[in-house]
């Protein structure tokens, strides 16, 4: 039964979501932006622009996947429904981990498979493509999930989404080290690909684990 809702409560948020367009429309915005504008701010030096490709793509994807972070739990509390799912049967850390999984699933995945495109106003190698992907797709579950527990934290605050930011951007940095230096072996042609990418499901188990018990405590707190 748990189960049935669980997916039940997936299924609602990847709807909502999709159906709403307006979260990942503003992030895939943002994200298009960044890119497009490091070239004309840096120039027209290929060779530069393919050397930090490979961070500022991360980088450009965390800040846009960021961006609606600080409505994660938001909604929820203005209709009335996350009392409920703080008291129905699912425990609240299950309900938590399966907002911040359809978060992941409607703007980070999204994020991450247009990259490639975005890549090319960068002059990014075109045998970097495929690793980057699976990087950013290994590495951004954390990214999600991590956000959750700011989104959590803040749910109250006015101006939530700069907190958000403020608390969660340094616990990204981890993500951000090892997303860049797998990408950065696969260009330099070393063997540091396959450990880097391992770290990086690693921490986003970790944050699978760990996240939704932090921001269930938080949301509990915020509730009380």
């Amino acid at each position: 039964m748990m189960f049935s809702a669980l997916w039940a409560l997936l299924r609602r948020d990847v709807t909502l979501s999709l159906r709403d367009g307006a979260g990942l429309g503003t992030a895939l915005g943002f994200y298009l932006i960044v890119v497009t504008m490091l070239p004309l701010g840096l120039g027209p030096d290929l060779k530069l622009l393919s050397r930090i490709a490979p961070g500022m793509l991360w980088i450009a994807l965390l800040l846009a996947a960021l961006l609606s972070m600080a409505r994660l739990f938001a909604a929820d509390q203005e209709d009335g429904s996350l009392e409920l799912l703080a008291t129905g049967p699912v425990p609240l850390e299950a309900a938590v981990a399966a907002k911040a999984l359809a978060h992941w699933l409607t703007t980070a995945v999204p994020l991450a498979l247009v990259t490639p495109v975005l890549g090319l106003l960068l002059n990014l190698d075109l045998e970097a493509n495929g690793p980057l992907v699976l990087t950013m797709l290994a590495g951004t579950p954390a990214i999600s999930f991590l956000g959750s527990v700011g989104a959590a934290l803040t749910l109250k605050a006015r101006r939530g989404g700069l907190l958000v930011a403020l608390l969660v951007l340094p616990l990204y940095i981890p993500t951000l080290i090892f997303g860049i230096s797998a990408i950065s072996a696969i260009l330099l042609h070393t063997d540091a690909f396959g450990p880097s990418l391992l770290i990086l499901a690693a921490i986003s188990l970790a944050s699978l684990v760990l996240a939704p018990i932090a921001a269930a405590a938080a949301l509990r707190m915020q509730m009380g």
